[in-house]
């Protein structure tokens, strides 16, 4: 038997978990770590990871073939699973409900991990009340060319706001470019009301700080740090507190002491530093439990904005639409019957799709190896890296937005190079089916 074909049997707090196939290589690029190590890793880690997922229902995003492989997300509990692991059923805005895994301990964790999940993704509510979440989540996504300080700015503006109205938030690294801010509340108000929230403290945030950050929804009207209010709504998630990232150094979700902000790097935690400091500093969010507070002021802010006229702001494609929404479609494919002057369409061209990350990028290297005398003129910003996601898919799309090359010198719309959309046959499908009903 090869030995990373080997399987290791764990025996964690009187419970035994197999790490099947314990020496594949999970990382193999910058950094080489076999899944043994990763279920080490999450063991070394688990007091923290256990408080970021405990008792909640996860989805379940598997890197079966390791984190240099495709990704898709499981909702639905394996059939073949532990007696000691329990599930709950979870209703979900497209009426469907599925059957998934709630982890309390460190055997649970283990076994997850075994399943390829490397990254953490739990919903914000407990098993107890599925219906109002106990945590409202600031998710930072900084925009292509926007820098680490950037993002570290904005996080202290989100900081002083949430002082300022009564309400602590737990910062850490996202394992990525942004910072996630995590505030917990009082389980008193449903997934829209915490969306509401969400969305009034973005636009809060933009206000004070209109030059770094921006609440909008459509990528070419953004700039600077994006506060993803969507991420309050219902079905969606975030990775939790220790995470590890799919990137080549093994990078992980890093909860922070607000003192460390100014001058963290995200570098500076993966798998192989963050258990010598959660050994020698312990968790930066323990307490965060006993730390819930309450939406009210958050709630009246946005009312205020309701009454100056700001709607409600564009939801996720798959939710229904609200009454109080504007239009949901990007600026530049809007059309309205309301004479007023034209809005500027943007030029926007898809250049790739792949669920690899990588082989998209490279797509975009060769479009601009092709159009070498077009390629000097886009800004950092003119290049849209959209991380896209389907019911259990995910893949990446790149569009370039050719708004400083003249008219008469933009390249048409080609096929996009590559264009593997891991949903396109399901789309097709399912247009093919409504030109049927009609």
């Amino acid at each position: 038997m090869r030995k990373e074909d080997a399987t290791e049997l764990l025996s964690i707090n009187g419970r035994e978990v197999r790490v099947t196939n314990s020496g594949k290589l999970y990382f193999s690029k910058q950094t080489k770590l076999s899944k043994l190590d990763l279920v080490r890793y999450y063991l070394s880690v688990a007091p923290g990871a256990l408080a970021g997922i405990r008792d909640r229902p996860l989805v379940l995003k598997r890197y079966v073939n390791g984190a240099e492989g495709e990704a898709f997300y499981q909702k639905r509990a394996p059939a073949q699973r532990p007696s000691w692991l329990r599930t709950i059923t979870l209703a979900f805005p497209s009426g469907r409900t599925a059957e998934e895994i709630v982890v309390d301990d460190a055997a649970g964790l283990a076994w997850i991990v075994n399943l390829g999940c490397i990254e953490l993704h739990p919903h914000p509510v407990r098993s107890g009340d599925l219906d109002h979440p106990d945590e409202l989540r600031v998710d930072l996504d900084p925009g292509p060319g926007v820098s680490w300080a950037d993002v570290r700015a904005v996080a202290l503006e989100v900081k002083a706001l949430l002082d300022e109205i009564g309400l602590r938030g737990w910062p850490k690294t996202s394992g990525s470019r942004g910072m996630h801010i995590n505030v917990r509340i009082y389980p008193r108000w449903t997934f829209d009301e915490v969306r509401r929230a969400a969305l009034a403290l973005s636009r809060a945030v933009e206000r004070r700080a209109p030059l770094l950050a921006t609440s909008k929804w459509w990528k070419e009207e953004r700039h600077g740090v994006f506060l993803d209010y969507n991420q309050n709504a219902k079905d969606r998630t975030t990775c939790s507190a220790y995470s590890v990232r799919p990137l080549p150094d093994a990078r992980v979700s890093a909860p922070l002491h607000w003192h460390e902000v100014p001058d963290c790097e995200p570098s500076d935690f993966t798998v192989l530093t963050i258990p010598k400091r959660f050994l020698e500093i312990g968790d930066p969010q323990e307490g965060i439990d006993g730390a819930a507070g309450s939406l009210e002021k958050l709630l009246e802010l946005a009312a205020r904005d309701e009454a100056a006229g700001l709607g409600d702001a564009p939801w996720p494609p798959h939710f229904r639409k609200t009454e109080a929404e504007g239009p949901r479609v990007a600026p530049s494919r809007a059309r309205s019957s309301v004479k007023k002057p034209p809005r500027v369409k943007m030029p926007l061209v898809v250049i790739a799709n792949s669920p690899d990350k990588g082989a998209a990028l490279a797509g975009l290297e060769r479009w601009k190896s092709k159009h070498s005398q077009i390629a000097p003129l886009l800004a950092t910003d003119d290049v849209l890296v959209d991380s896209m996601r389907g019911r259990s898919s995910t893949w990446t799309r790149i569009r370039v937005n050719l708004r400083h090359v003249p008219e008469a010198r933009r390249p048409p719309q080609e096929t996009p190079d590559p264009d593997d959309d891991p949903t396109r046959e399901w789309r097709t499908k399912r247009a093919k089916k409504r030109e049927k009903s009609r």
